[in-house]
């Protein structure tokens, strides 16, 4: 979709020339002859130009009263004035005011080009920072809705904020904001001016993710050509996000206890203990109860971590939260993908009410990205949904993975979790070679020890 220029020129053949110049470049082009049609478009209608070419006298008043209004009700966008009767007052106003460029009638087009690109590149790039530190700098109310379950948990992160704890745990269901609650922890805490580090600690293999927690020496293994430092002492000072920790080997826990109570650790190969400061946030979708009796996981662990615990509630739980969620995500995809999605219809609004959303906030967020960027003009598009059929007060039927031939289909609605896609992917290709798990991990395109690493993680038996 083009860029939008708001053209704001009294001179009708003028503001004509200027359109179709403009329409040949590829811009959406608003045309206004008067400050009220102008104010009309901007402000009433939330038009979001990028750029505002301006004359700076017409018919009905300065156009630099209209800067003011607009710079108070709107996001970043950059204006340029035209003017006939150049003064010094009006100039240095406009520049005031925050104008991008003050120039004087006739202007080359060549010229007036330049300068519009200017413009133009610098209203995406404060458009860009404003996205990004709207994400990150609103503190507990970065965790939105209006739900009581939502404001449980920005009651407890309101208190969290303010307790110097050593180690605490997330839980709740894939895609519940876990992430976004950590770094809301760290920024706003008392380790706010360290640095955070995150681990996906399902990711990697217990040797290797042992190295990257406490570091190494030079020659500890195979390949340790020189001395690392691991995550925890570059966290230190700071917080250590600890993603998936329930996938985290049993032995490994142990020595991320020690280091927890301690806060001493010792990179491998090394003789020395170091001292770290160091915040552990870690998360899990799993029931670490249930793997504590089960034997996969430490109970001094879960016990140390469970001090602090904050369980976030699934989406289906504060389904009041939907149009608060759904709006920031409607902007946040209309600003990168050059959308100008405005309107949700009533239908649009009730479908995603009656989703039973097995993936969450995660899911949301994927289902408006789709919709935003397929949209054809200010509507969102009922078409691309694409939840299902709804039920009020039913699970929507979520779709099974299955084999079809030599073909593995998984559902990618969020109703499987990537590490059951993973465990299943698995468990069908064993199925097909006979528990034979040279012939597997052949057929997966692995090795023996990555396979016998994934049986282990999984609790596949053969």
């Amino acid at each position: 979709m083009a860029d939008t220029i708001l053209i704001l020129e009294d001179e009708s053949l003028l503001g004509a020339e200027l359109r179709r110049h403009f329409q040949r470049q590829d811009w959406e082009v608003c045309l206004c002859s008067s400050l009220a049609e102008a104010r009309h478009w901007l402000l009433e209608q939330q038009l979001d130009p990028l750029v505002v070419l301006s004359d700076m006298s017409l018919g009905d008043g300065n156009a630099l009263s209209l800067l003011e209004e607009v710079r108070k009700a709107q996001r970043p966008q950059e204006w340029i004035f035209l003017t006939g009767y150049g003064s010094i007052p009006d100039s240095v106003q406009a520049l005031r005011l925050g104008a991008f460029d003050f120039l004087e009638k006739p202007c080359d087009l060549g010229r007036l080009d330049l300068v519009v690109q200017g413009a133009a590149r610098s209203a995406r790039a404060q458009r860009r920072v404003e996205l990004m530190s709207s994400s990150v700098g609103q503190g507990v109310d970065a965790f939105v809705g209006r739900s009581e379950a939502a404001e449980r948990v920005r009651a407890l992160l309101q208190r969290l904020l303010t307790v110097p704890f050593s180690a605490l745990a997330i839980t709740g269901e894939t895609g519940t904001g876990k992430g976004l609650v950590a770094r809301i922890l760290h920024q706003g805490g008392l380790h706010r001016d360290g640095p955070m580090v995150e681990i996906n600690c399902a990711a990697l293999p217990k040797e290797l993710l042992e190295s990257e927690l406490f570091g190494h020496e030079a020659g500890a293994f195979t390949g340790a050509k020189g001395r690392r430092r691991g995550l925890l002492e570059q966290a230190s000072g700071g917080t250590l996000f600890l993603d998936e920790l329930g996938e985290m080997d049993i032995e490994l826990q142990a020595k991320l206890l020690k280091a927890i109570e301690d806060k001493r650790i010792r990179r491998l190969g090394g003789e020395q203990e170091i001292q770290v400061d160091v915040q552990i946030i870690a998360a899990t979708h799993r029931n670490l109860q249930q793997r504590v009796e089960q034997g996969s996981f430490r109970e001094d662990l879960y016990h140390r971590l469970s001090v602090f615990q904050l369980e976030l509630p699934a989406l289906r739980e504060r389904l009041d939260d939907i149009q608060d969620l759904v709006w920031p995500l409607v902007h946040e995809f209309n600003l990168k993908a050059n959308r100008r999605v405005r309107h949700i219809p009533p239908e649009v609004w009730q479908r995603l009410r009656q989703h039973h959303w097995p993936g969450n906030v995660r899911e949301l967020r994927n289902v408006v990205e789709r919709c935003v960027l397929l949209a054809e003009d200010e509507r969102f598009p009922l078409e691309w949904l694409q939840l299902g059929k709804s039920h009020e007060a039913e699970p929507v039927p979520v779709m099974k993975a299955e084999v079809q031939g030599d073909a593995l289909v998984l559902p990618l609605d969020g109703s499987m979790a990537l590490d059951e896609m993973e465990k299943h992917i698995i468990e069908t290709a064993l199925t097909r070679h006979g528990n034979n798990v040279v012939a597997t991990a052949r057929a997966l395109g692995t090795t023996r020890e990555t396979l016998r690493y994934r049986l282990q993680k999984y609790h596949i038996k053969i």
